[in-house]
């Protein structure tokens, strides 16, 4: 089981939050644990970073209703940030916007990336991937483990993903003096008002290009293929979606790469049926092994279990293999094998079937006498789901 904390507990929300709360929460913890109030601080660090990965997944719905739902496991097991594709620069570049000028420039003295009194960010976020893995009844029990090769933006080789020809091919913006943003004063009624927004010619980068990298004309990426290692965890179901950060689409010019999002499909099994975590079979067996009983092999998520048919066992029967389902995929929880019993009634019948079927149809033994306690079938249905 993870030992990751609740996302909701780290920023101190309850999961009625709104969006403003959220945002309003992280904003309180990252200031706490910020680096520049905290040097050389690796505990203080780490809840920085932490603070980062639950409000990255709280701040999207998507994500939030995947997480609410499943849990850490609902996001890919693993979150957006401890997976450690993003460092402390990428978070500024995503989740900086939200603290404003007091944090980043004026509040400690200085700036991240450099240049006047704002932060400057690192190109332009790449986007996210969607694909979709489909796996076996028995990979969904056990986990899985899949290498994909994933067509998609990559950093550029040649330039090291920055879109310049050398790292000389540099210079500080001539807009933005380098701070990546631009300060505009206007006179008001109330007085003078002073925003602060992106520069538009670096796009907050700080710096521009003079000469462009040849083989990705600028960008820092080019279209390949990467192969990604994917971890699914035991319990997943059809139509469920994972996370893997970072294994997105490479972003331009250093900016941090996109999300992979996996959709989750069950190959349906031959023989068997989901229903939640348990797991349904339908069993057919003859009228005689139904009078004098038998012993029958009946397939299960993990190979052949062996069963005992009782005798006078009735259509409609069910029998419970525990534990024989699915698991949780946020649990401990383990669901059961249903088996359904049927008997089978020929369609045809030779003459000498015909002439025994006959002379035993008047025979008292052969006519329908359930029993008080015998339950019917929708009371079966709401005891095994109950």
């Amino acid at each position: 089981m993870s030992t990751k904390r609740d996302y909701y507990e780290i920023l101190g929300i309850a999961k009625s939050a709104s969006q403003d709360e959220i945002k309003k929460a992280y904003r309180k913890v990252a200031m706490q644990y910020h680096p520049d109030r905290n040097p050389d601080n690796k505990e203080a660090e780490e809840k920085f970073k932490e603070a980062a990965e639950a409000y990255e997944v709280l701040s999207d719905t998507d994500k939030r209703a995947q997480y609410d739902r499943f849990g850490h496991a609902g996001v890919g097991g693993r979150g957006g940030f401890n997976g450690g594709n993003m460092n402390m620069d990428d978070i500024f570049s995503n989740f900086g916007d939200i603290f404003g000028e007091d944090i980043f420039g004026s509040f400690f003295g200085g700036n991240r990336g450099g240049g006047g009194g704002g932060r400057r960010s690192r190109g332009t976020r790449g986007s996210n991937l969607r694909i979709k893995i489909r796996l076996t009844y028995e990979e969904i029990a056990k986990g899985a483990n899949k290498k994909i090769k994933v067509k998609k933006y990559v950093p550029c080789s040649h330039c090291s993903g920055l879109g310049a020809k050398d790292k000389n091919a540099f210079q500080t913006c001539g807009t933005c003096g380098g701070s990546g943003q631009v300060r505009k004063v206007t006179q008001t009624f109330l007085g003078q008002m002073q925003t602060v927004t992106t520069c538009p010619t670096c796009h907050g980068e700080g710096q521009t290009i003079t000469s462009k990298c040849g083989h990705c004309k600028g960008e820092g990426r080019v279209y390949g293929e990467e192969m990604v290692n994917i971890d699914i965890p035991a319990g997943v179901q059809e139509g469920m979606q994972l996370s893997l950060s970072g294994k997105g689409n490479a972003g331009e010019r250093g900016g941090a790469p996109g999300d992979l999002l996996i959709l989750i499909e069950e190959e349906p099994h031959p023989e068997l049926q989901r229903d939640g975590l348990n797991v349904a079979y339908d069993l057919y067996i003859s009228f005689p092994d139904a009078v004098f009983g038998t012993s029958v092999e009946v397939p299960t998520i993990d190979g052949k279990a062996k069963i005992k048919i009782p005798a006078g066992t009735q259509s409609g029967k069910i029998f419970r293999l525990k534990g024989k389902g699915f698991p949780s995929v946020n649990s401990y929880e383990k669901g059961d094998q249903l088996i359904h019993v049927n008997v089978w009634t020929p369609q045809q019948v030779s003459s000498e079937e015909k002439a025994f079927l006959e002379k035993v149809q008047a025979s008292d033994n052969f006519k329908p006498n359930p029993e008080k306690s015998e339950k019917g079938f929708f009371e079966k249905v709401r005891d095994i789901f109950s």
